[in-house]
């Protein structure tokens, strides 16, 4: 079982016109943050079923997976990560923890982000010191500051949003849309579990954040509770 094997069978799956569209849709062309990825043009769910086929491939050749050009071998391949990091076994956990982390440079769109680090690095920070999540948050690097963000949606699922509004006031005087709607989807889920909570976190930034977090922040509050804060 090898990471080209993985790689044949995506192939085999391929469509031409599906390869075009993902081109455009994920920001392909010059000076775009997507500059110059490749894309075969299958679908997720193709992507989940092999990936679930091959959920015992070995780190090293999913990370040989992972530094392929093709958009769908990267995304399998963390695909598999994220699976196998849901065993109980901690060793295992910090093993793929470890893999991603020093791999981060290929989860270079906002799709592999957000599949993969809620169950690699989320999950794995659940009863451990989050410093590097802050770390990430800080570096000058726009996917490692969605990771960093997109990460606490392991920590709302547990109640725990302290995270969340901490990463979120780093990020606020970010200049890219990308983070601006990380920072209000993590801002929007912690209202789903705690509408209070995001409440007083509202009360004190909502007149600093991004128009697209805060649009995004309330977008499920009654229609007099949105325009209260948009008038801010």
């Amino acid at each position: 079982m090898t990471h080209q094997d993985v790689k044949n069978e995506l192939l085999a799956l391929g469509n031409p016109e599906k390869a075009v569209f993902f081109k455009r849709f994920f920001k392909t062309g010059p000076g775009q943050y997507g500059e110059g990825d490749e894309f075969l043009g299958l679908s997720v769910p193709q992507q989940r079923i092999i990936a679930q086929k091959y959920r015992l491939l070995s780190p090293d050749e999913t990370e040989k997976l992972l530094h392929d050009p093709f958009h769908e071998c990267r995304l399998t391949a963390l695909i598999i990560w994220t699976n196998q990091a849901k065993r109980p076994d901690e060793e295992n956990r910090r093993l793929i923890f470890d893999y991603y982390l020093r791999n981060k440079t290929y989860v270079n769109n906002w799709d592999l982000v957000d599949t993969s680090c809620p169950g690699i690095v989320g999950t794995y920070f659940l009863n451990k010191d989050r410093g590097i999540l802050y770390e990430l948050a800080q570096e000058n690097h726009l996917w490692s500051q969605r990771i960093a963000m997109v990460s606490t949606l392991a920590f709302i699922r547990k109640n725990q949003f302290q995270d969340t509004f901490q990463i979120a006031e780093l990020l606020l005087s970010h200049r890219h849309d990308l983070i601006h709607k990380a920072v209000g989807w993590m801002l929007r889920e912690v209202g789903k579990k705690n509408p209070d909570a995001l409440e007083e976190f509202l009360h004190d930034q909502a007149g600093r954040l991004p128009r697209t977090a805060l649009r995004y922040a309330i977008e499920r509050f009654e229609p007099a509770r949105r325009k209260y804060y948009l008038d801010l």
